[in-house]
């Protein structure tokens, strides 16, 4: 069985609110820290701008998500981190980038892949990613180099793969859910994630309890479609701990690019290297690969900038 790889006649609710929403929380003796990430609006939007094909849509969508939720636990408010997976499945690369309150974008090599769906008639992520690879965690502070950390995919399903990450490149015990529900029309109809970590020197009662709790979890997609908030879900992951909540975030889709960004990058070829770029009518386009948004430039433009080049 297959979803159908694109479908034209599929629409999108303009009206609908286009942030995600975080909320993170500590228990009050300081020995979990928790988010839960409701970003259906995210993960829709990045459907609309890749036009994705669903087991894309899923894979690409759960990265957005964990992005997302990491970046918001970064330090400063400048700082960004990177996820970058390839398993060597049909989907290729997939990246997401987020800033320090969880505005993310992020792109796949392909966006359209047509696999079987699982035995028990899931997508099959794990698949359209592929299993033989690493995933990359680059965090950037604003020193002098990124730390980049990286472990073997697990599963390509991402979560277990972040959950594997943190165990064994961050040595943090870590419980990573993630998920997408796919309509079909291809749209988005939930996502979310909920990401739990183990402070140091957790006691053992607070660890079998989070454990008990964390097995009987419904999935993502299936709390968030029955109507329950980031805060329930909350709730439900951390029953019999008293917590308070740290902060709420409403991230959205966010590319960074501009028309300056693209100037520098053109600035940093050689002349001769930009002299070959305009095509036969004397145009360059550009297209970023987060928003897809195309820059044009003409020949006399890209005369300035090597001009400019040379006054530097």
């Amino acid at each position: 069985m297959f979803f159908p790889a694109y479908n034209p006649e599929r629409t999108w609710d303009f009206k609908m609110h286009k942030k995600g929403r975080v909320i993170r929380c500590i228990t009050k003796d300081a020995t979990i820290v928790a988010l839960a990430m409701d970003s259906t609006a995210i993960v829709s939007e990045a459907e609309r701008i890749h036009k994705t094909s669903a087991v894309v849509t899923a894979g690409l969508g759960r990265l957005l998500t964990a992005a997302s939720m990491m970046g918001i636990m970064l330090k400063g408010k400048d700082d960004s981190l990177t996820i970058k997976i390839n398993g060597g499945g049909p989907a290729g690369t997939m990246m997401a980038v987020s800033d320090s309150t969880g505005n993310v974008r992020g792109y796949p090599v392909n966006s359209v892949v047509e696999i079987p769906l699982r035995a028990d008639g899931k997508l099959d992520v794990g698949s359209a990613v592929g299993k033989k690879g690493l995933i990359y965690v680059m965090r950037d502070t604003g020193g002098a180099e990124p730390y980049i950390g990286c472990t073997p995919i697990v599963s390509g399903e991402i979560a277990e793969d972040i959950t594997n990450y943190y165990a064994n490149s961050e040595q943090l015990p870590t419980v990573c859910a993630l998920g997408v529900l796919i309509n079909p029309d291809l749209t988005v109809r939930v996502a979310g994630g909920l990401l739990i970590q183990l402070l140091p020197f957790c006691p053992e009662n607070v660890i079998d309890r989070l454990e008990r709790n964390t097995a009987s979890l419904p999935s993502m997609t299936s709390m968030l479609d029955s109507g329950m908030s980031v805060t329930d879900i909350l709730g439900k992951a951390l029953d019999g701990f008293e917590y308070e909540i740290m902060d709420e975030y409403q991230p959205e889709y966010k590319c960074s690019c501009s028309r300056n960004r693209i100037e520098r990058a053109l600035s940093s070829m050689q002349p001769e290297e930009i002299r070959k770029l305009p095509d036969e009518h004397g145009m360059t386009e550009v297209t970023c690969h987060f928003c897809n948004h195309a820059y044009h430039f003409k020949g006399d433009d890209l005369e300035v900038l090597i001009k400019n080049q040379s006054n530097d």
